[in-house]
C-alpha cells in the first residue's frame, strides 16, 4: 500500500515497476485530471436524460470510477454508462485495504461493489450508473456495436512503461471510440504523445497539471484519422 500526500492510498505495480497514482495525492490527481478537466465541463449544459458514456483505459484501484459513481448520485436526472478496461485486476484483499470510502465519506460497498461486479457484463449498480468492466486488451478490442463515447479517461501507465498504449495507432483507436467532438483527458503531457494525438485527428490542449506536475492533456476529436 502506498500512502500519498493528500492522505489517500495508491498501489505499486510490481509488473510495471511504477505507482498507480502520483505520490503528491492519488485523490487530488484523479479529481484534477479526470473530473475537473474532463467530466465537469461535459456535464455543464449536458441534457438530462441523454446517456453520458465514459470509457476508461486503466480501471486499476477503481478510484476514477468511484468518483464518477459519486457524481452520478448527485445528478439523478443524468444517465451514466461507464466502460473500463483492465488486463490485470487488483486482488479483492488489496481493494479491502484502500481508504477511498473513508476519505470520500461514502460507504465501503460503494467502492467494493465496483470491484465485485462481474467482468464482461453491463451491470446497473445504481438507478443511473451502469458499469461494464472489460478484462481485455484495449487496443485489440473492436466492439463494433459499442455506442460512441463522450469522454475517455486515459489512465494507462506512463509511456516509458507501456509505450504501445501511447502510440499514434493507440490514439487512432481512441478517436474511433469517441463521437465527433468527444474528449480524451490524461495526466500525460509528453511532447511525443501530443504529436501522436494530433496525428490521430485530435485538437490538443495543454492544461495546468495536478500538484507535482506542470501540465496535463485534454484533446478533442476533430477528424477520425
Amino acid at each position: 500500500m502506498v500512502h500519498t500526500a493528500d492522505g489517500s492510498h495508491s498501489l505499486h505495480s510490481p509488473r510495471f515497476g511504477v505507482n498507480y497514482h502520483s505520490t503528491h495525492g492519488a485523490l487530488q490527481e484523479s479529481r484534477h485530471v479526470f473530473i475537473e478537466a474532463g467530466l465537469h465541463p461535459l456535464l455543464t449544459g449536458y441534457p438530462p436524460g441523454q446517456p453520458l458514456r465514459i470509457l476508461e483505459m486503466g480501471f486499476g484501484t477503481g478510484l476514477n470510477a468511484l468518483l464518477v459513481r459519486q457524481i452520478a448520485r448527485a445528478y439523478p436526472d443524468h444517465r451514466f454508462y461507464y466502460t473500463t478496461f483492465e488486463r490485470f485486476p487488483v486482488p479483492a484483499e488489496v481493494v479491502e485495504q484502500l481508504n477511498y470510502p473513508e476519505v470520500l465519506g461514502v460507504e465501503p460497498e460503494f467502492l467494493h461493489g465496483l470491484h465485485a461486479a462481474p467482468w464482461e457484463e453491463a451491470v446497473d449498480l445504481d438507478p443511473n450508473f451502469t458499469l461494464l468492466k472489460r478484462q481485455a486488451d484495449f487496443l485489440s478490442d473492436q466492439s463494433p456495436d459499442a455506442e460512441p463515447c463522450d469522454l475517455i479517461f486515459y489512465d494507462a501507465f506512463a509511456p516509458e512503461n507501456q509505450p504501445e498504449l501511447w502510440s499514434v495507432e493507440a490514439m487512432r483507436h481512441c478517436a474511433r471510440r469517441l463521437r465527433t467532438g468527444g474528449v480524451l483527458v490524461t495526466y500525460c503531457a509528453k511532447g511525443q504523445f501530443k504529436r501522436n494525438l494530433r496525428a490521430a485527428g485530435f485538437r490538443v490542449e495543454a492544461l495546468p497539471g495536478p500538484p507535482g506536475k506542470r501540465e496535463m492533456t485534454r484533446a478533442h476529436v476533430i477528424d477520425l484519422a
